[in-house]
Order: structure tokens, then sequence, then C-alpha cells
């Protein structure tokens, strides 16, 4: 397979690029939120709708655009995404008012549910299962391990230096490029198996997913157990449920339930969740409090997330070596554990707190986790899956992601506010009642990221990824 692909480190170099700016505008976007605010007006409650509505069409269509990519051609698809992604981003910097901005943001969530299982499936049928892909993966890995934290980063430079317009317009010239060369250097791929098209499963995953991540990205504002909230993720648990049945009796299914024969594959999807509900809630709950509590501005919020950036891109040629050489199963071990750790130090944070002792080591342990577990999840996510159905396992382990990303936000917002109106309301002082609520976000994190270590030692085999990448041999 990978010999009919000469080019594929070029192609590799273009698909991660792209992934790159959909991972990248999860985070940029944070630092520039009062900014945001103030230059369209915002009011305080709807200002969270600029990350909301990316979140919705992101984590929504995921599995849809992973399907479409078997199907009707991989690089096709991939093209159509960053096509959507590029305009969708320089709509949203000329915004001029907060419903623009909102819709654009959304259709660039749609444009990154495209891109996403798109360029992982171009990588996983550009190379073949073993050292070569896990290198390959292990770069995808890395991009997406600290993609987050450069988002903050650059979110900070951009708002700061050339205005908030700027951490949209940026993709610009990144879309640009990867259309220019993407029929260059891009080998086109498709499942060669004849498909019905199943329109009901499609529906049904794509409106289920979406009202879910709506309902628990609003939940913090509405209370978790109001009739809104409640009423929202009922009916998103009856759609989900139906695509279940859907699926079940459908001749070609969106998601063959077989994919999840490979109990690895499983595991690896439910790490992916309680990975990404870690990560996204680490990010956001560090930029509010370095801004809220210790005054800090934008660009030093986002000079000081190099920490973490910096620390992941150090350390991703060791995890994915070590993977290659034990497998994704002990090095994702190594990884929960960090991150475990730096949840632990972060959950202790003081209300006066300075950068090289109570800060930099948590950056430090975060930075360290983030290859060690975004690698060699991403392999042990397509171990064993067939070409035809790449763009299937693409889709799912990004939906897992940014499911488990808004999931973990909403949760972890929700604990921090409402510890904190509730010392507010008992005379507490703003910095030390936000700090505490911060705090007890923090140790929920704890909990997250434990569950996931145990669900890597009980479901992730090491037996069915070497029989995996003999049967590809």
């Amino acid at each position: 397979m990978a010999e009919l692909d000469p080019q594929r480190w070029k192609a590799l170099a273009i698909v991660c690029a792209a992934f790159f700016m959909t991972v990248l505008d999860v985070s940029i976007v944070n630092v520039a939120l009062p900014s945001i605010g103030k230059s369209l007006s915002f009011s305080e409650q709807s200002l969270q709708w600029v990350i909301t509505a990316y979140a919705i069409t992101f984590g929504g269509f995921l599995l849809l655009g992973g399907r479409a990519a078997d199907l009707l051609g991989r690089r096709r698809v991939f093209y159509v995404g960053v096509a959507v992604f590029t305009i969708a981003s320089f709509l949203c910097g000329l915004a001029w008012s907060e419903g623009v901005l909102v819709g654009a943001r959304a259709v660039q969530g749609l444009g990154a549910a495209i891109i996403s299982p798109a360029a992982l499936s171009i990588i996983t049928t550009s190379f073949e299962e073993g050292p070569e892909r896990n290198k390959a993966l292990g770069i995808w890995g890395a991009i997406g391990g600290s993609g987050a934290a450069v988002g903050v980063l650059a979110g900070g430079v951009l708002t700061k230096y050339l205005g908030w317009e700027w951490i949209f317009f940026v993709n610009v010239p990144v879309g640009a490029l990867a259309l220019a060369l993407a029929p260059r250097f891009v080998r086109e791929s498709r499942s060669d198996r004849e498909h019905s098209h199943d329109i009901a499963g499609a529906v049904a995953i794509t409106a289920g997913l979406a009202l879910l991540v709506y309902g628990v990205s609003e939940a913090p504002s509405h209370g978790w157990g109001s009739a809104w909230t409640i009423s929202r993720l009922a009916v998103a648990a009856v759609l989900l449920v139906a695509f279940l049945v859907i699926e079940s009796r459908a001749k070609d299914p969106l998601m063959p339930f077989r994919i999840f024969g490979v109990r690895t594959v499983a595991g690896a999807n439910v790490a992916g969740l309680l990975l990404g509900a870690v990560i996204f809630a680490n990010f956001f709950l560090l930029t509010l409090y370095v801004q809220q509590v210790l005054g800090w501005s934008a660009l030093r919020t986002g000079l000081t997330f190099a920490a973490t950036a910096g620390t992941a891109i150090l350390w991703a040629g060791l995890a994915q070596a070590l993977v290659t050489k034990l497998g994704p199963k002990p090095v994702m071990a190594v990884g929960f554990v960090a991150m475990i750790a730096g949840m632990v130090w972060y959950a202790q944070i003081p209300v006066h707190a300075s950068f090289a002792s109570d800060l930099l080591p948590g950056y430090l342990l975060v930075g360290f986790a983030l290859p060690f577990s975004f690698i060699p999840v991403s392999i042990a996510a397509l171990a064993g899956v067939e070409a035809h159905e790449a763009g299937l396992a693409s889709g799912l382990i990004n939906t897992a992601q940014q499911i488990g990303g808004a999931i973990g936000v909403a949760v972890t917002s929700s604990i921090s506010i409402s510890h904190f109106k509730h010392l507010v309301r008992h005379g507490e002082r703003f910095p030390e009642a936000f700090t505490s609520g911060t705090q007890w976000a923090f140790w929920l994190t704890v909990g997250i990221a434990a569950v996931g270590l145990v669900a890597t030692l009980v479901l992730v085999r090491r037996d069915e990824l070497e029989t995996a990448e003999v049967a590809a041999a």
C-alpha cells in the first residue's frame, strides 16, 4: 500500500498542517474572548457561543465526515473540508456582529469535522501498519497533543499585536497552501466496496451528537438538574439509542459494530474520550484562572503555555519510538500517570501563584503527558482496522476526543462556577472563591484521568496489536 504513494511524507505534512488548524481553533479563541466581546458588543451570556458553536458542529459531524471520506474519496472530502474551514475562518475575521461570528464559527466547526477524519484516514491508508505508520501517527499525535497549548500561546500573541481578527485570518494562508498542494501530493483513495447510503443512521448520529454537545455546553448556564438541560440530554439519548437500533438492522451501516471486535480499538476510544475531557478542561480552567485571579494579560497567558507546548514537542519523538518498541499500552499508561500527577498539582494551586514555583511544574508534567497519551491512543484506535474503514475508525477516535472535550469543559466549568458562587454568597472574596472553585474542578480531572488509566490497563491488549501487525505484514 505504501509503495503506491511515493509522496506520502509530503502528503503527511499537508494533512497535518490542516489538522493543526482545527486543533488550534479549539483553544486559540479562549484568551481572545474578552477582546471579541468588547469589539462586537457580546453579552456575558452569549459570549460562550463563540466556543460552543464550533464545538457543536465539530463534534456532531465527525463520524459522518469519516464515513464520507471512505465512500466518496478521502482526498476529495479532505479538499472540501479545507475549503469550508478556510472560507469560514476568513468570515470569522471579517465578522461585524455576534450573529455573523457565531454562524461562521459553526461553519468552521463543520469544516474541521470533515478535515480531521479524512486527514487521519489518508495517513492510515498511505502507511503500512507497523513502524512506518507509528512514526507518521507519532507526528499526528504530537500535533494533536501540543495544538491546544500552542493555540493559547498563538491566541495571546496575535490578540496583543494584531487584534483578535487575526486568530482567524492566520488560518487562511495555511488553508490556501493545503488546497494548492493537496492535488499534487495527496493520492486519492476510497473504499472499493459497494455501499448503500445509511441516511437514517447519519441523521440520527449527527443530530444526537450535536444535541449532546449543545446540552452539556449550556448546562452550566441552565443548571444540570433543570428541565431545560434534562430535556435536551434526554432527546440526545433517544437519538443515540435510535442510531444503535438503526445500525443493527442496516444493510450497510454507517458504523459497523464489528469495528469494536478488536477490544483495543474500543479501549482506545474510551481512553481518547477521557483524555479529551481532561485536556480541554485543563486549558480552559487554567486560562480563566491566570486571567481572572492572577490578572495576567492575553499575551502573558499565551506565552506561559509555551512551556507545555515545547515540552510536548520535545518528548514526541521518544514517545513514538517507545510505542514502536513496546506497544501502545505501556506508553499510554505512563502518559495517564503523568497526566494524573499534573492534575493533582493544579488541584493545589494557590491564590497568589508564581509562574516558576506554582505553575511551571504542572505545565511540564502535562507537556510530558500529552505525547505519551495522544500518540499511543491514535495508534491503538486504528489497530487492525481494514483500509476500507479507515475513515470510520478515524472519525470514531476524533469524535471520542471532541465529545469528551465538550463534556469535560462543561462539567468542570459547572463544578467550578457552582462552588465559586456558593463561597461568594457566604462572604468569601473573589480571588479565594474563584481559586477554590478551580481546585475542585481539577480534582474532578484527577478522577477522569484515573479512569482513563484503568481503561488503558484493562481494555488495551498487546496481543491484539501484535496480531494486527502480523496480518498487515
